[in-house]
């Protein structure tokens, strides 16, 4: 489907339609934040309607009067509800999730969109820049569903809830004895040792021209699998934004959800050469399991991962579009 914007043969992603027998709806995620589903539920949704917002994203012409109207609430952790609208009214209840609110986040392409028309529960399949494929549920679907651009890049805000967070297993271990990838191993921590931790632009300049002062560096290296960064996304149509993660976290801190403690970690789960980190920012609750978690500590998760799109990425859109 071809839309006739200000620039010519600009696509919208593809599109695929589930049913309602086809969406898991979000039992499991109502059941991250309380056992008490049938009463919790309906009343943090009463409450959040007097303090409720219209999120934009990209939509500049946010109004009452539109046929479905999402409303929000400025808090890092937070209920999105969809309403149907009539003559500005409300006219029935489609839709409600919790969400939790990122400041990080990656440029992406939207590949597809996977959507159920009903609920207006979307998954978004994005390519990074670097051509790493993540799966998220759309929070802002509602607002944005008509101004999707395939080739168009867009600053995307990851963030999740957990189902399960804990320490990453540290008994898996493995054996590099290639002398060049030890030599590449020890290069790369020295150079970003000797930069307070920041890669340097020449980082494979560099690299190349490193050279071992001691025997003992260029020694087999012993690699813990408990301390590597990986993201694999759900196998199940409409759930791929049921994710596993492992990475390490690199902040922590508390906040609220209508009365419920919760600890917000930024988690990265990906973090390749040449390539923006990917960061998530997961909300769990705070327990004793979790609270014992500290920064810097290596983490596996299972999460309903989130994407929240609010720009586009201004100068690569540009890009695309003269080309």
């Amino acid at each position: 489907m071809t839309i006739n914007y200000q620039y010519k043969n600009i696509q919208t992603p593809t599109k695929i339609t589930l049913t309602d027998e086809q969406s898991a709806g979000h039992g499991d995620h109502w059941r991250i934040l309380t056992d008490d589903m049938s009463n919790d539920v309906p009343e943090w949704l009463q409450k959040m309607i007097e303090v409720a917002a219209m999120p934009k994203g990209l939509n500049n012409n946010v109004s009452a009067k539109d046929s479905c109207l999402l409303l929000s609430e400025d808090k890092p952790c937070h209920i999105n509800q969809v309403l149907a609208m009539k003559d500005g009214k409300p006219e029935r209840f489609i839709n409600a999730y919790p969400c939790v609110d990122s400041p990080y986040g990656l440029d992406c392409k939207i590949e597809r969109v996977i959507v159920n028309d009903n609920s207006h529960d979307a998954v978004l399949r994005l390519r990074t820049a670097d051509g790493s494929i993540i799966y998220a549920f759309d929070q802002l679907y509602t607002t944005n569903r008509h101004l999707y651009q395939r080739d168009t890049s867009y600053f995307v805000n990851f963030s999740a809830w957990a189902h399960e967070i804990k320490l990453s297993e540290q008994n898996e271990v493995i054996m590099v004895e290639d002398q060049e990838s030890i030599r590449y191993h020890r290069a790369f921590n020295d150079i970003v040792a000797a930069n307070d931790g920041k890669i340097p632009d020449d980082l494979q300049a560099q690299i190349s021209e490193w050279k071992p002062e001691t025997e003992e560096q260029m020694a087999p290296v012993e690699i813990n699998l408990g301390h590597m960064c990986a993201y694999l996304f759900g196998d199940t149509l409409g759930q791929e934004d049921e994710a596993w993660c492992q990475g390490q976290v690199l902040g922590k801190q508390e906040t609220i959800f209508n009365d419920k403690s919760v600890i917000l970690f930024d988690v990265v789960t990906l973090r390749e050469q040449d390539a923006d980190p990917f960061v998530v920012r997961i909300g769990a609750l705070n327990t004793p399991e979790t609270a014992s978690i500290k920064v810097h500590d290596y983490v596996q998760a299972n999460v309903w991962l989130q994407a929240a799109i609010y720009k586009e990425n201004q100068q690569a859109s540009a890009q695309s579009k003269a080309s």
